[in-house]
């Protein structure tokens, strides 16, 4: 039996931007140096920025793992954000997240990000190979 695991998180584009502007050593704790180079890249860089952390938050929940199963908010790193050729977002896991992602013997993960009305939305699909969850 293939084993499926979802998160989903909302962010208020509005709100990642305050605190972002107001704590810059926030985005570097949160997002890696290539999810920054890429958000700054556009023309919108929270709308982005607020994409990656739905996505980080989706990716927790789907683990299992909560902020605290992280260790909080320095581990976010281990939770990127990759675009592949087509654009499409794609899931990097290190460190912790990559040791809960074997043990659950992951076999694929998808991501979906939307952007609309001020929210960023991200939704995570997991999928274990058949009958060989740890």
């Amino acid at each position: 039996m293939i084993r499926a695991y979802q998160g989903v998180d909302i962010v208020e584009v509005a709100k990642l931007r305050r605190v972002g502007q107001r704590h810059p050593r926030f985005l570097e704790e949160v997002f890696t140096a290539a999810e920054r180079e890429y958000c700054s890249a556009q023309a919108e860089p929270f709308v982005h920025l607020a994409g990656r952390f739905a996505a980080k938050e989706a990716a927790m929940k789907a683990l299992g793992l909560g902020l605290v199963g992280l260790g909080g908010r320095g581990s976010f790193g281990e939770i990127e954000v990759l675009r592949r050729r087509s654009g499409q977002p794609e899931l990097a896991l290190s460190g912790w997240a990559a040791k809960v992602a074997r043990k659950r013997c992951l076999a694929h993960t998808s991501l979906s990000i939307a952007h609309s009305g001020g929210f960023a939305v991200a939704t995570v699909l997991l999928l274990a190979e058949p009958d060989r969850e740890g």
